[in-house]
């Protein structure tokens, strides 16, 4: 056996050339902006797209470029901006779909390859898994990912909407710089499965829990911050007419403090707990009033 077969670096850079080669089937362009195209990838063989949802500026007259060179028309089944997650409908089939793993292997310093398509050939970039933690994360917008991935990776025009693989091929996450500045995340599969399910199932929309509430920040009074256990809630600036929070008496002026007993003080945290999953149960509010806090009922309501 040669010296050069028993070199390990020769070796891996075969395994992840024919890595990004197998994988890379499964990525695709996506045109749907302004100046440059960005990635999408195969979620089902029928034509399916998953995509990063803020590279998709417009929801007529989407392209995308497949592996084999060909084109295709798409449309835009739905997004979650919450998420960064868009799902495209592409007249096509037979498409090569990712073998999606649990992540259940994977740690910190591990190598991964994001493969993404901004023009007509697969670009491939090398890095590690920056930060993995396995507790659900809560976006600033107030999506739920499942896990917080944080990717080691050169961010390039178009990486968003890539594809993170394992050196052995296997998908690891949806690719996005659209959730943390500086930060290229990956959306796990089973996020991915939930948001895409949603969609289909809603009409391209995912339901939110809502209370009819328009809510700014501010520092609660000292004479309060002890009893409250806290020193920043929302203020009411806004109720809606015909609100489940109007039909509750919630007031201009009240300070959100907490739902269901998990503490409020930005929107997001809001945001997340008013999942599909209350829209109709009763929860209680808690708020600040006139210095005092107290409690108020609330069914919530649907967007």
């Amino acid at each position: 056996m040669s010296n050069e077969t028993q070199n390990p670096a020769i070796e891996l850079s075969e395994l992840l050339a024919t890595t990004v080669e197998t994988a890379g089937g499964s990525v695709v362009q996506v045109s749907a902006r302004r100046g440059m195209g960005s990635s999408g990838v195969v979620w089902s063989g029928d034509g399916l797209i998953v995509a990063a949802a803020h590279n998709i500026e417009r929801e007529e007259d989407i392209t995308v470029s497949l592996a084999d060179g060909s084109t295709a028309p798409a449309k835009l089944v739905g997004r979650d901006p919450s998420t960064d997650v868009a799902v495209l409908r592409a007249e096509a089939s037979g498409l090569a779909v990712p073998e999606w793993s649990d992540l259940s292997g994977l740690k910190v310093g591990h190598l991964v390859l994001n493969l993404l398509r901004p023009g007509r050939s697969v670009r491939a970039l090398l890095g590690i898994v920056g930060t993995l933690s396995r507790e659900e994360w809560r976006t600033p917008a107030g999506g739920r990912l499942d896990l917080y991935l944080h990717a080691a990776v050169d961010i390039q025009k178009g990486s968003s909407g890539s594809l993170l693989v394992d050196v052995a091929g296997r998908a690891l996450a949806l690719g996005t710089a659209g959730l943390q500045r500086g930060h290229l995340l990956g959306i796990p599969s089973a996020t991915l499965k939930r948001t895409v399910e949603s969609l289909l199932a809603h009409g391209g929309r995912i339901p939110r829990g809502y209370l009819g509430l328009a809510l700014v920040p501010v520092r609660l009074p000292a004479s309060v911050e002890e009893s409250a256990g806290q020193t920043v809630g929302l203020m009411v600036a806004g109720v809606q007419p015909g609100s489940s929070a109007e039909t509750a008496g919630i007031l201009l002026g009240d300070v959100l403090i907490s739902l269901d007993d998990e503490p409020v003080s930005d929107l997001g945290q809001l945001h997340g707990l008013l999942s599909a999953e209350r829209i109709g149960q009763e929860s209680v509010l808690r708020l600040v009033r006139a210095g005092e806090v107290r409690e108020v009922r609330v069914t919530i309501g649907s967007r």
